[in-house]
């Protein structure tokens, strides 16, 4: 199935249903349909063809996802890029993957416009609030501005187009640890199918209204607008989490079913003295990727949301998602990410590639499926270091650069990132055992551990924390309860009390920015 084919099978199927709720209004499937048609038809007329890179830069909103869409609907490839994006990474990118079209509007183009002269590759650019057609020179460089709500119907519609399952669909471009992010190219076929995986263990039907208000940006906000479409259900698009009692009011009003959520998000809801007040009762489930959520934060969230199915899942950009821990398990495991989704193999190898088969030994997580990228945009060395031939012919290896452990069960345990252990005093320490550690310390609601260097033993570790208000919890209090835990070359020797944490734009805490400061 192709991923337009989300939208237009439900516009054939639920005509009148609402499918999208947001800012700029409610929206039903047929209406949605015929955006799409009109945004096609004007993409055709400015000569987009089939493989052609097409950007959104833009807010959650409406014209998003009509872009979105529109661009799949003539087999272009979709590139939507976190509107907070700075000017110098915006121009690596346009350039990385050729865009041909940008689509913005006037206050994000003011913010990239000092780099817009050295993308060769950009021929247009649609605004979304704009009337009027104009031609700005930029560097030399003459760029045509039109509205993105131009109606101009194809008189020569390429009704030969063909697109098929393996096509590129999208490029999503991962954050990165350092340097430039890398271009995750995938095709109909892996959007498809991990769509179709997550929505089989989430058992989402048409009667499933998704509030979503992570940046489309991020594979997380972006799949739950496409499987909202595939299944025929409705996605409420909200812009941020900035307020979390007009979100959870919006919850409660519009009866909302499910809540994607980043453990950022759920610090900030347990913080609200007044959380049980809003009585979700029809929320039926929450789910969390992106960072594990610590076991105090998923018994808390449970003891607020007593009726609501919680999801522990893990995934990486690579494939979208990878495992998901059934709800009826978390009780008994709450530490574990519980095993691959369907239509997937994850499994732990060895250094030396082999398969670990014995509980509680350390490896590298690899996975295969359809969900697995087709590579890295213009980048076949990177795509080679992950992506590795198995044991069949067939075989694609995905390793994923993260450190698992597994139970009697099979159940997986994440351990930590490969390049984040920490070397010191000639061992090997995972940061995630000591973020543990620090997460059962009352007064803890955020934790971050990284080496830093020391001449004598090659790296110290540094223990960074954001605590409750008005707690009176020290440095050293912190170190004495990690002593009386962990190993003593694993107790942090420095302990940092910072108001909060930096985070990346998916919510992730930054471990890079923990280091440049």
């Amino acid at each position: 199935m192709l991923v337009n084919q989300f939208l237009s099978r439900s516009v054939d199927l639920y005509p009148g249903k609402e499918a999208l709720i947001c800012p700029e209004g409610r929206y039903l499937y047929r209406e949605i349909g015929e955006r799409v048609k009109e945004f096609s038809d004007l993409l055709l007329n400015m000569n987009v063809n089939k493989s052609d890179r097409v950007m959104i830069f833009l807010e959650n909103s409406l014209e998003s996802v009509v872009a979105i869409f529109g661009i799949l609907e003539v087999g272009g490839v979709f590139v939507v890029i976190n509107p907070q994006m700075k000017s110098k990474k915006m121009e690596y990118i346009i350039n990385d993957c050729g865009t041909k079209i940008l689509i913005t509007d006037r206050n994000h183009l003011e913010q990239i416009r000092d780099v817009l002269g050295n993308c060769n590759s950009l021929e247009h650019i649609l605004l979304t609030d704009t009337d009027d057609e104009e031609i700005i020179t930029i560097n030399n460089r003459k760029i045509k501005i039109i509205s993105f709500y131009t109606k101009k119907l194809s008189e020569s519609r390429n009704q030969t187009l063909s697109i098929v399952e393996p096509d590129l669909a999208s490029i999503i471009y991962t954050s990165g640890s350092t340097g430039f992010p890398k271009g995750v190219t995938l095709s109909h076929k892996n959007m498809a199918s991990a769509a179709d995986s997550i929505i089989t263990y989430l058992e989402n039907t048409p009667d499933d209204i998704i509030f979503n208000v992570l940046p489309l940006s991020f594979d997380y906000g972006l799949y739950q607008v496409l499987m909202a479409f595939k299944f025929g259900g409705t996605v409420i698009l909200e812009k941020s989490f900035v307020f979390p009692h007009h979100v959870l009011q919006r919850i409660k009003e519009e009866k909302a079913t499910g809540f994607p959520i980043v453990p950022a998000i759920a610090n900030i809801l347990l913080r609200l003295k007044d959380l049980k007040k809003y009585e979700l009762s029809t929320l039926r489930y929450i789910t969390n990727t992106a960072q594990k959520l610590p076991k105090k934060t998923i018994f808390s969230l449970m003891d607020a949301f007593p009726h609501v199915r919680i999801y522990s899942m893990y995934g990486l950009t690579e494939c979208k998602r990878v495992t998901y821990l059934p709800p009826e398990k978390l009780k008994a495991k709450p530490e574990s990410v519980g095993k691959a989704m369907p239509n997937t193999e994850a499994f732990i190898v060895d250094e030396q590639g082999n398969k670990i088969t014995k509980p509680g030994v350390v490896g590298e997580l690899v996975v295969q499926g359809p969900n697995v990228m087709v590579g890295y945009w213009n980048k076949p060395k990177e795509t080679d270091e992950v992506i590795k031939p198995g044991n069949n012919p067939s075989d694609r290896w995905l390793y994923s650069g993260d450190l698992f452990t597994m139970d009697e069960d099979g159940d997986l345990y994440f351990f930590g990132r490969k390049d984040d252990m920490i070397k010191t005093a000639g061992e090997k320490v995972s940061p995630k055992e000591i973020e543990n550690v620090l997460y059962d310390i009352k007064d803890v609601l955020e934790a971050a551990v990284i080496g830093v260097p020391d001449e004598i033993i090659g790296q110290a570790i540094k223990a960074v924390v954001a605590l409750k208000r008005g707690s009176n919890l020290t440095e050293n209090e912190i170190i004495l309860r990690c002593s009386k835990n962990l190993e003593n070359f694993m107790v942090p020797k420095y302990v940092e009390i910072r108001q909060e944490l930096p985070k990346t734009s998916t919510g992730k805490i930054s471990k890079k920015d923990l280091m440049d400061t």
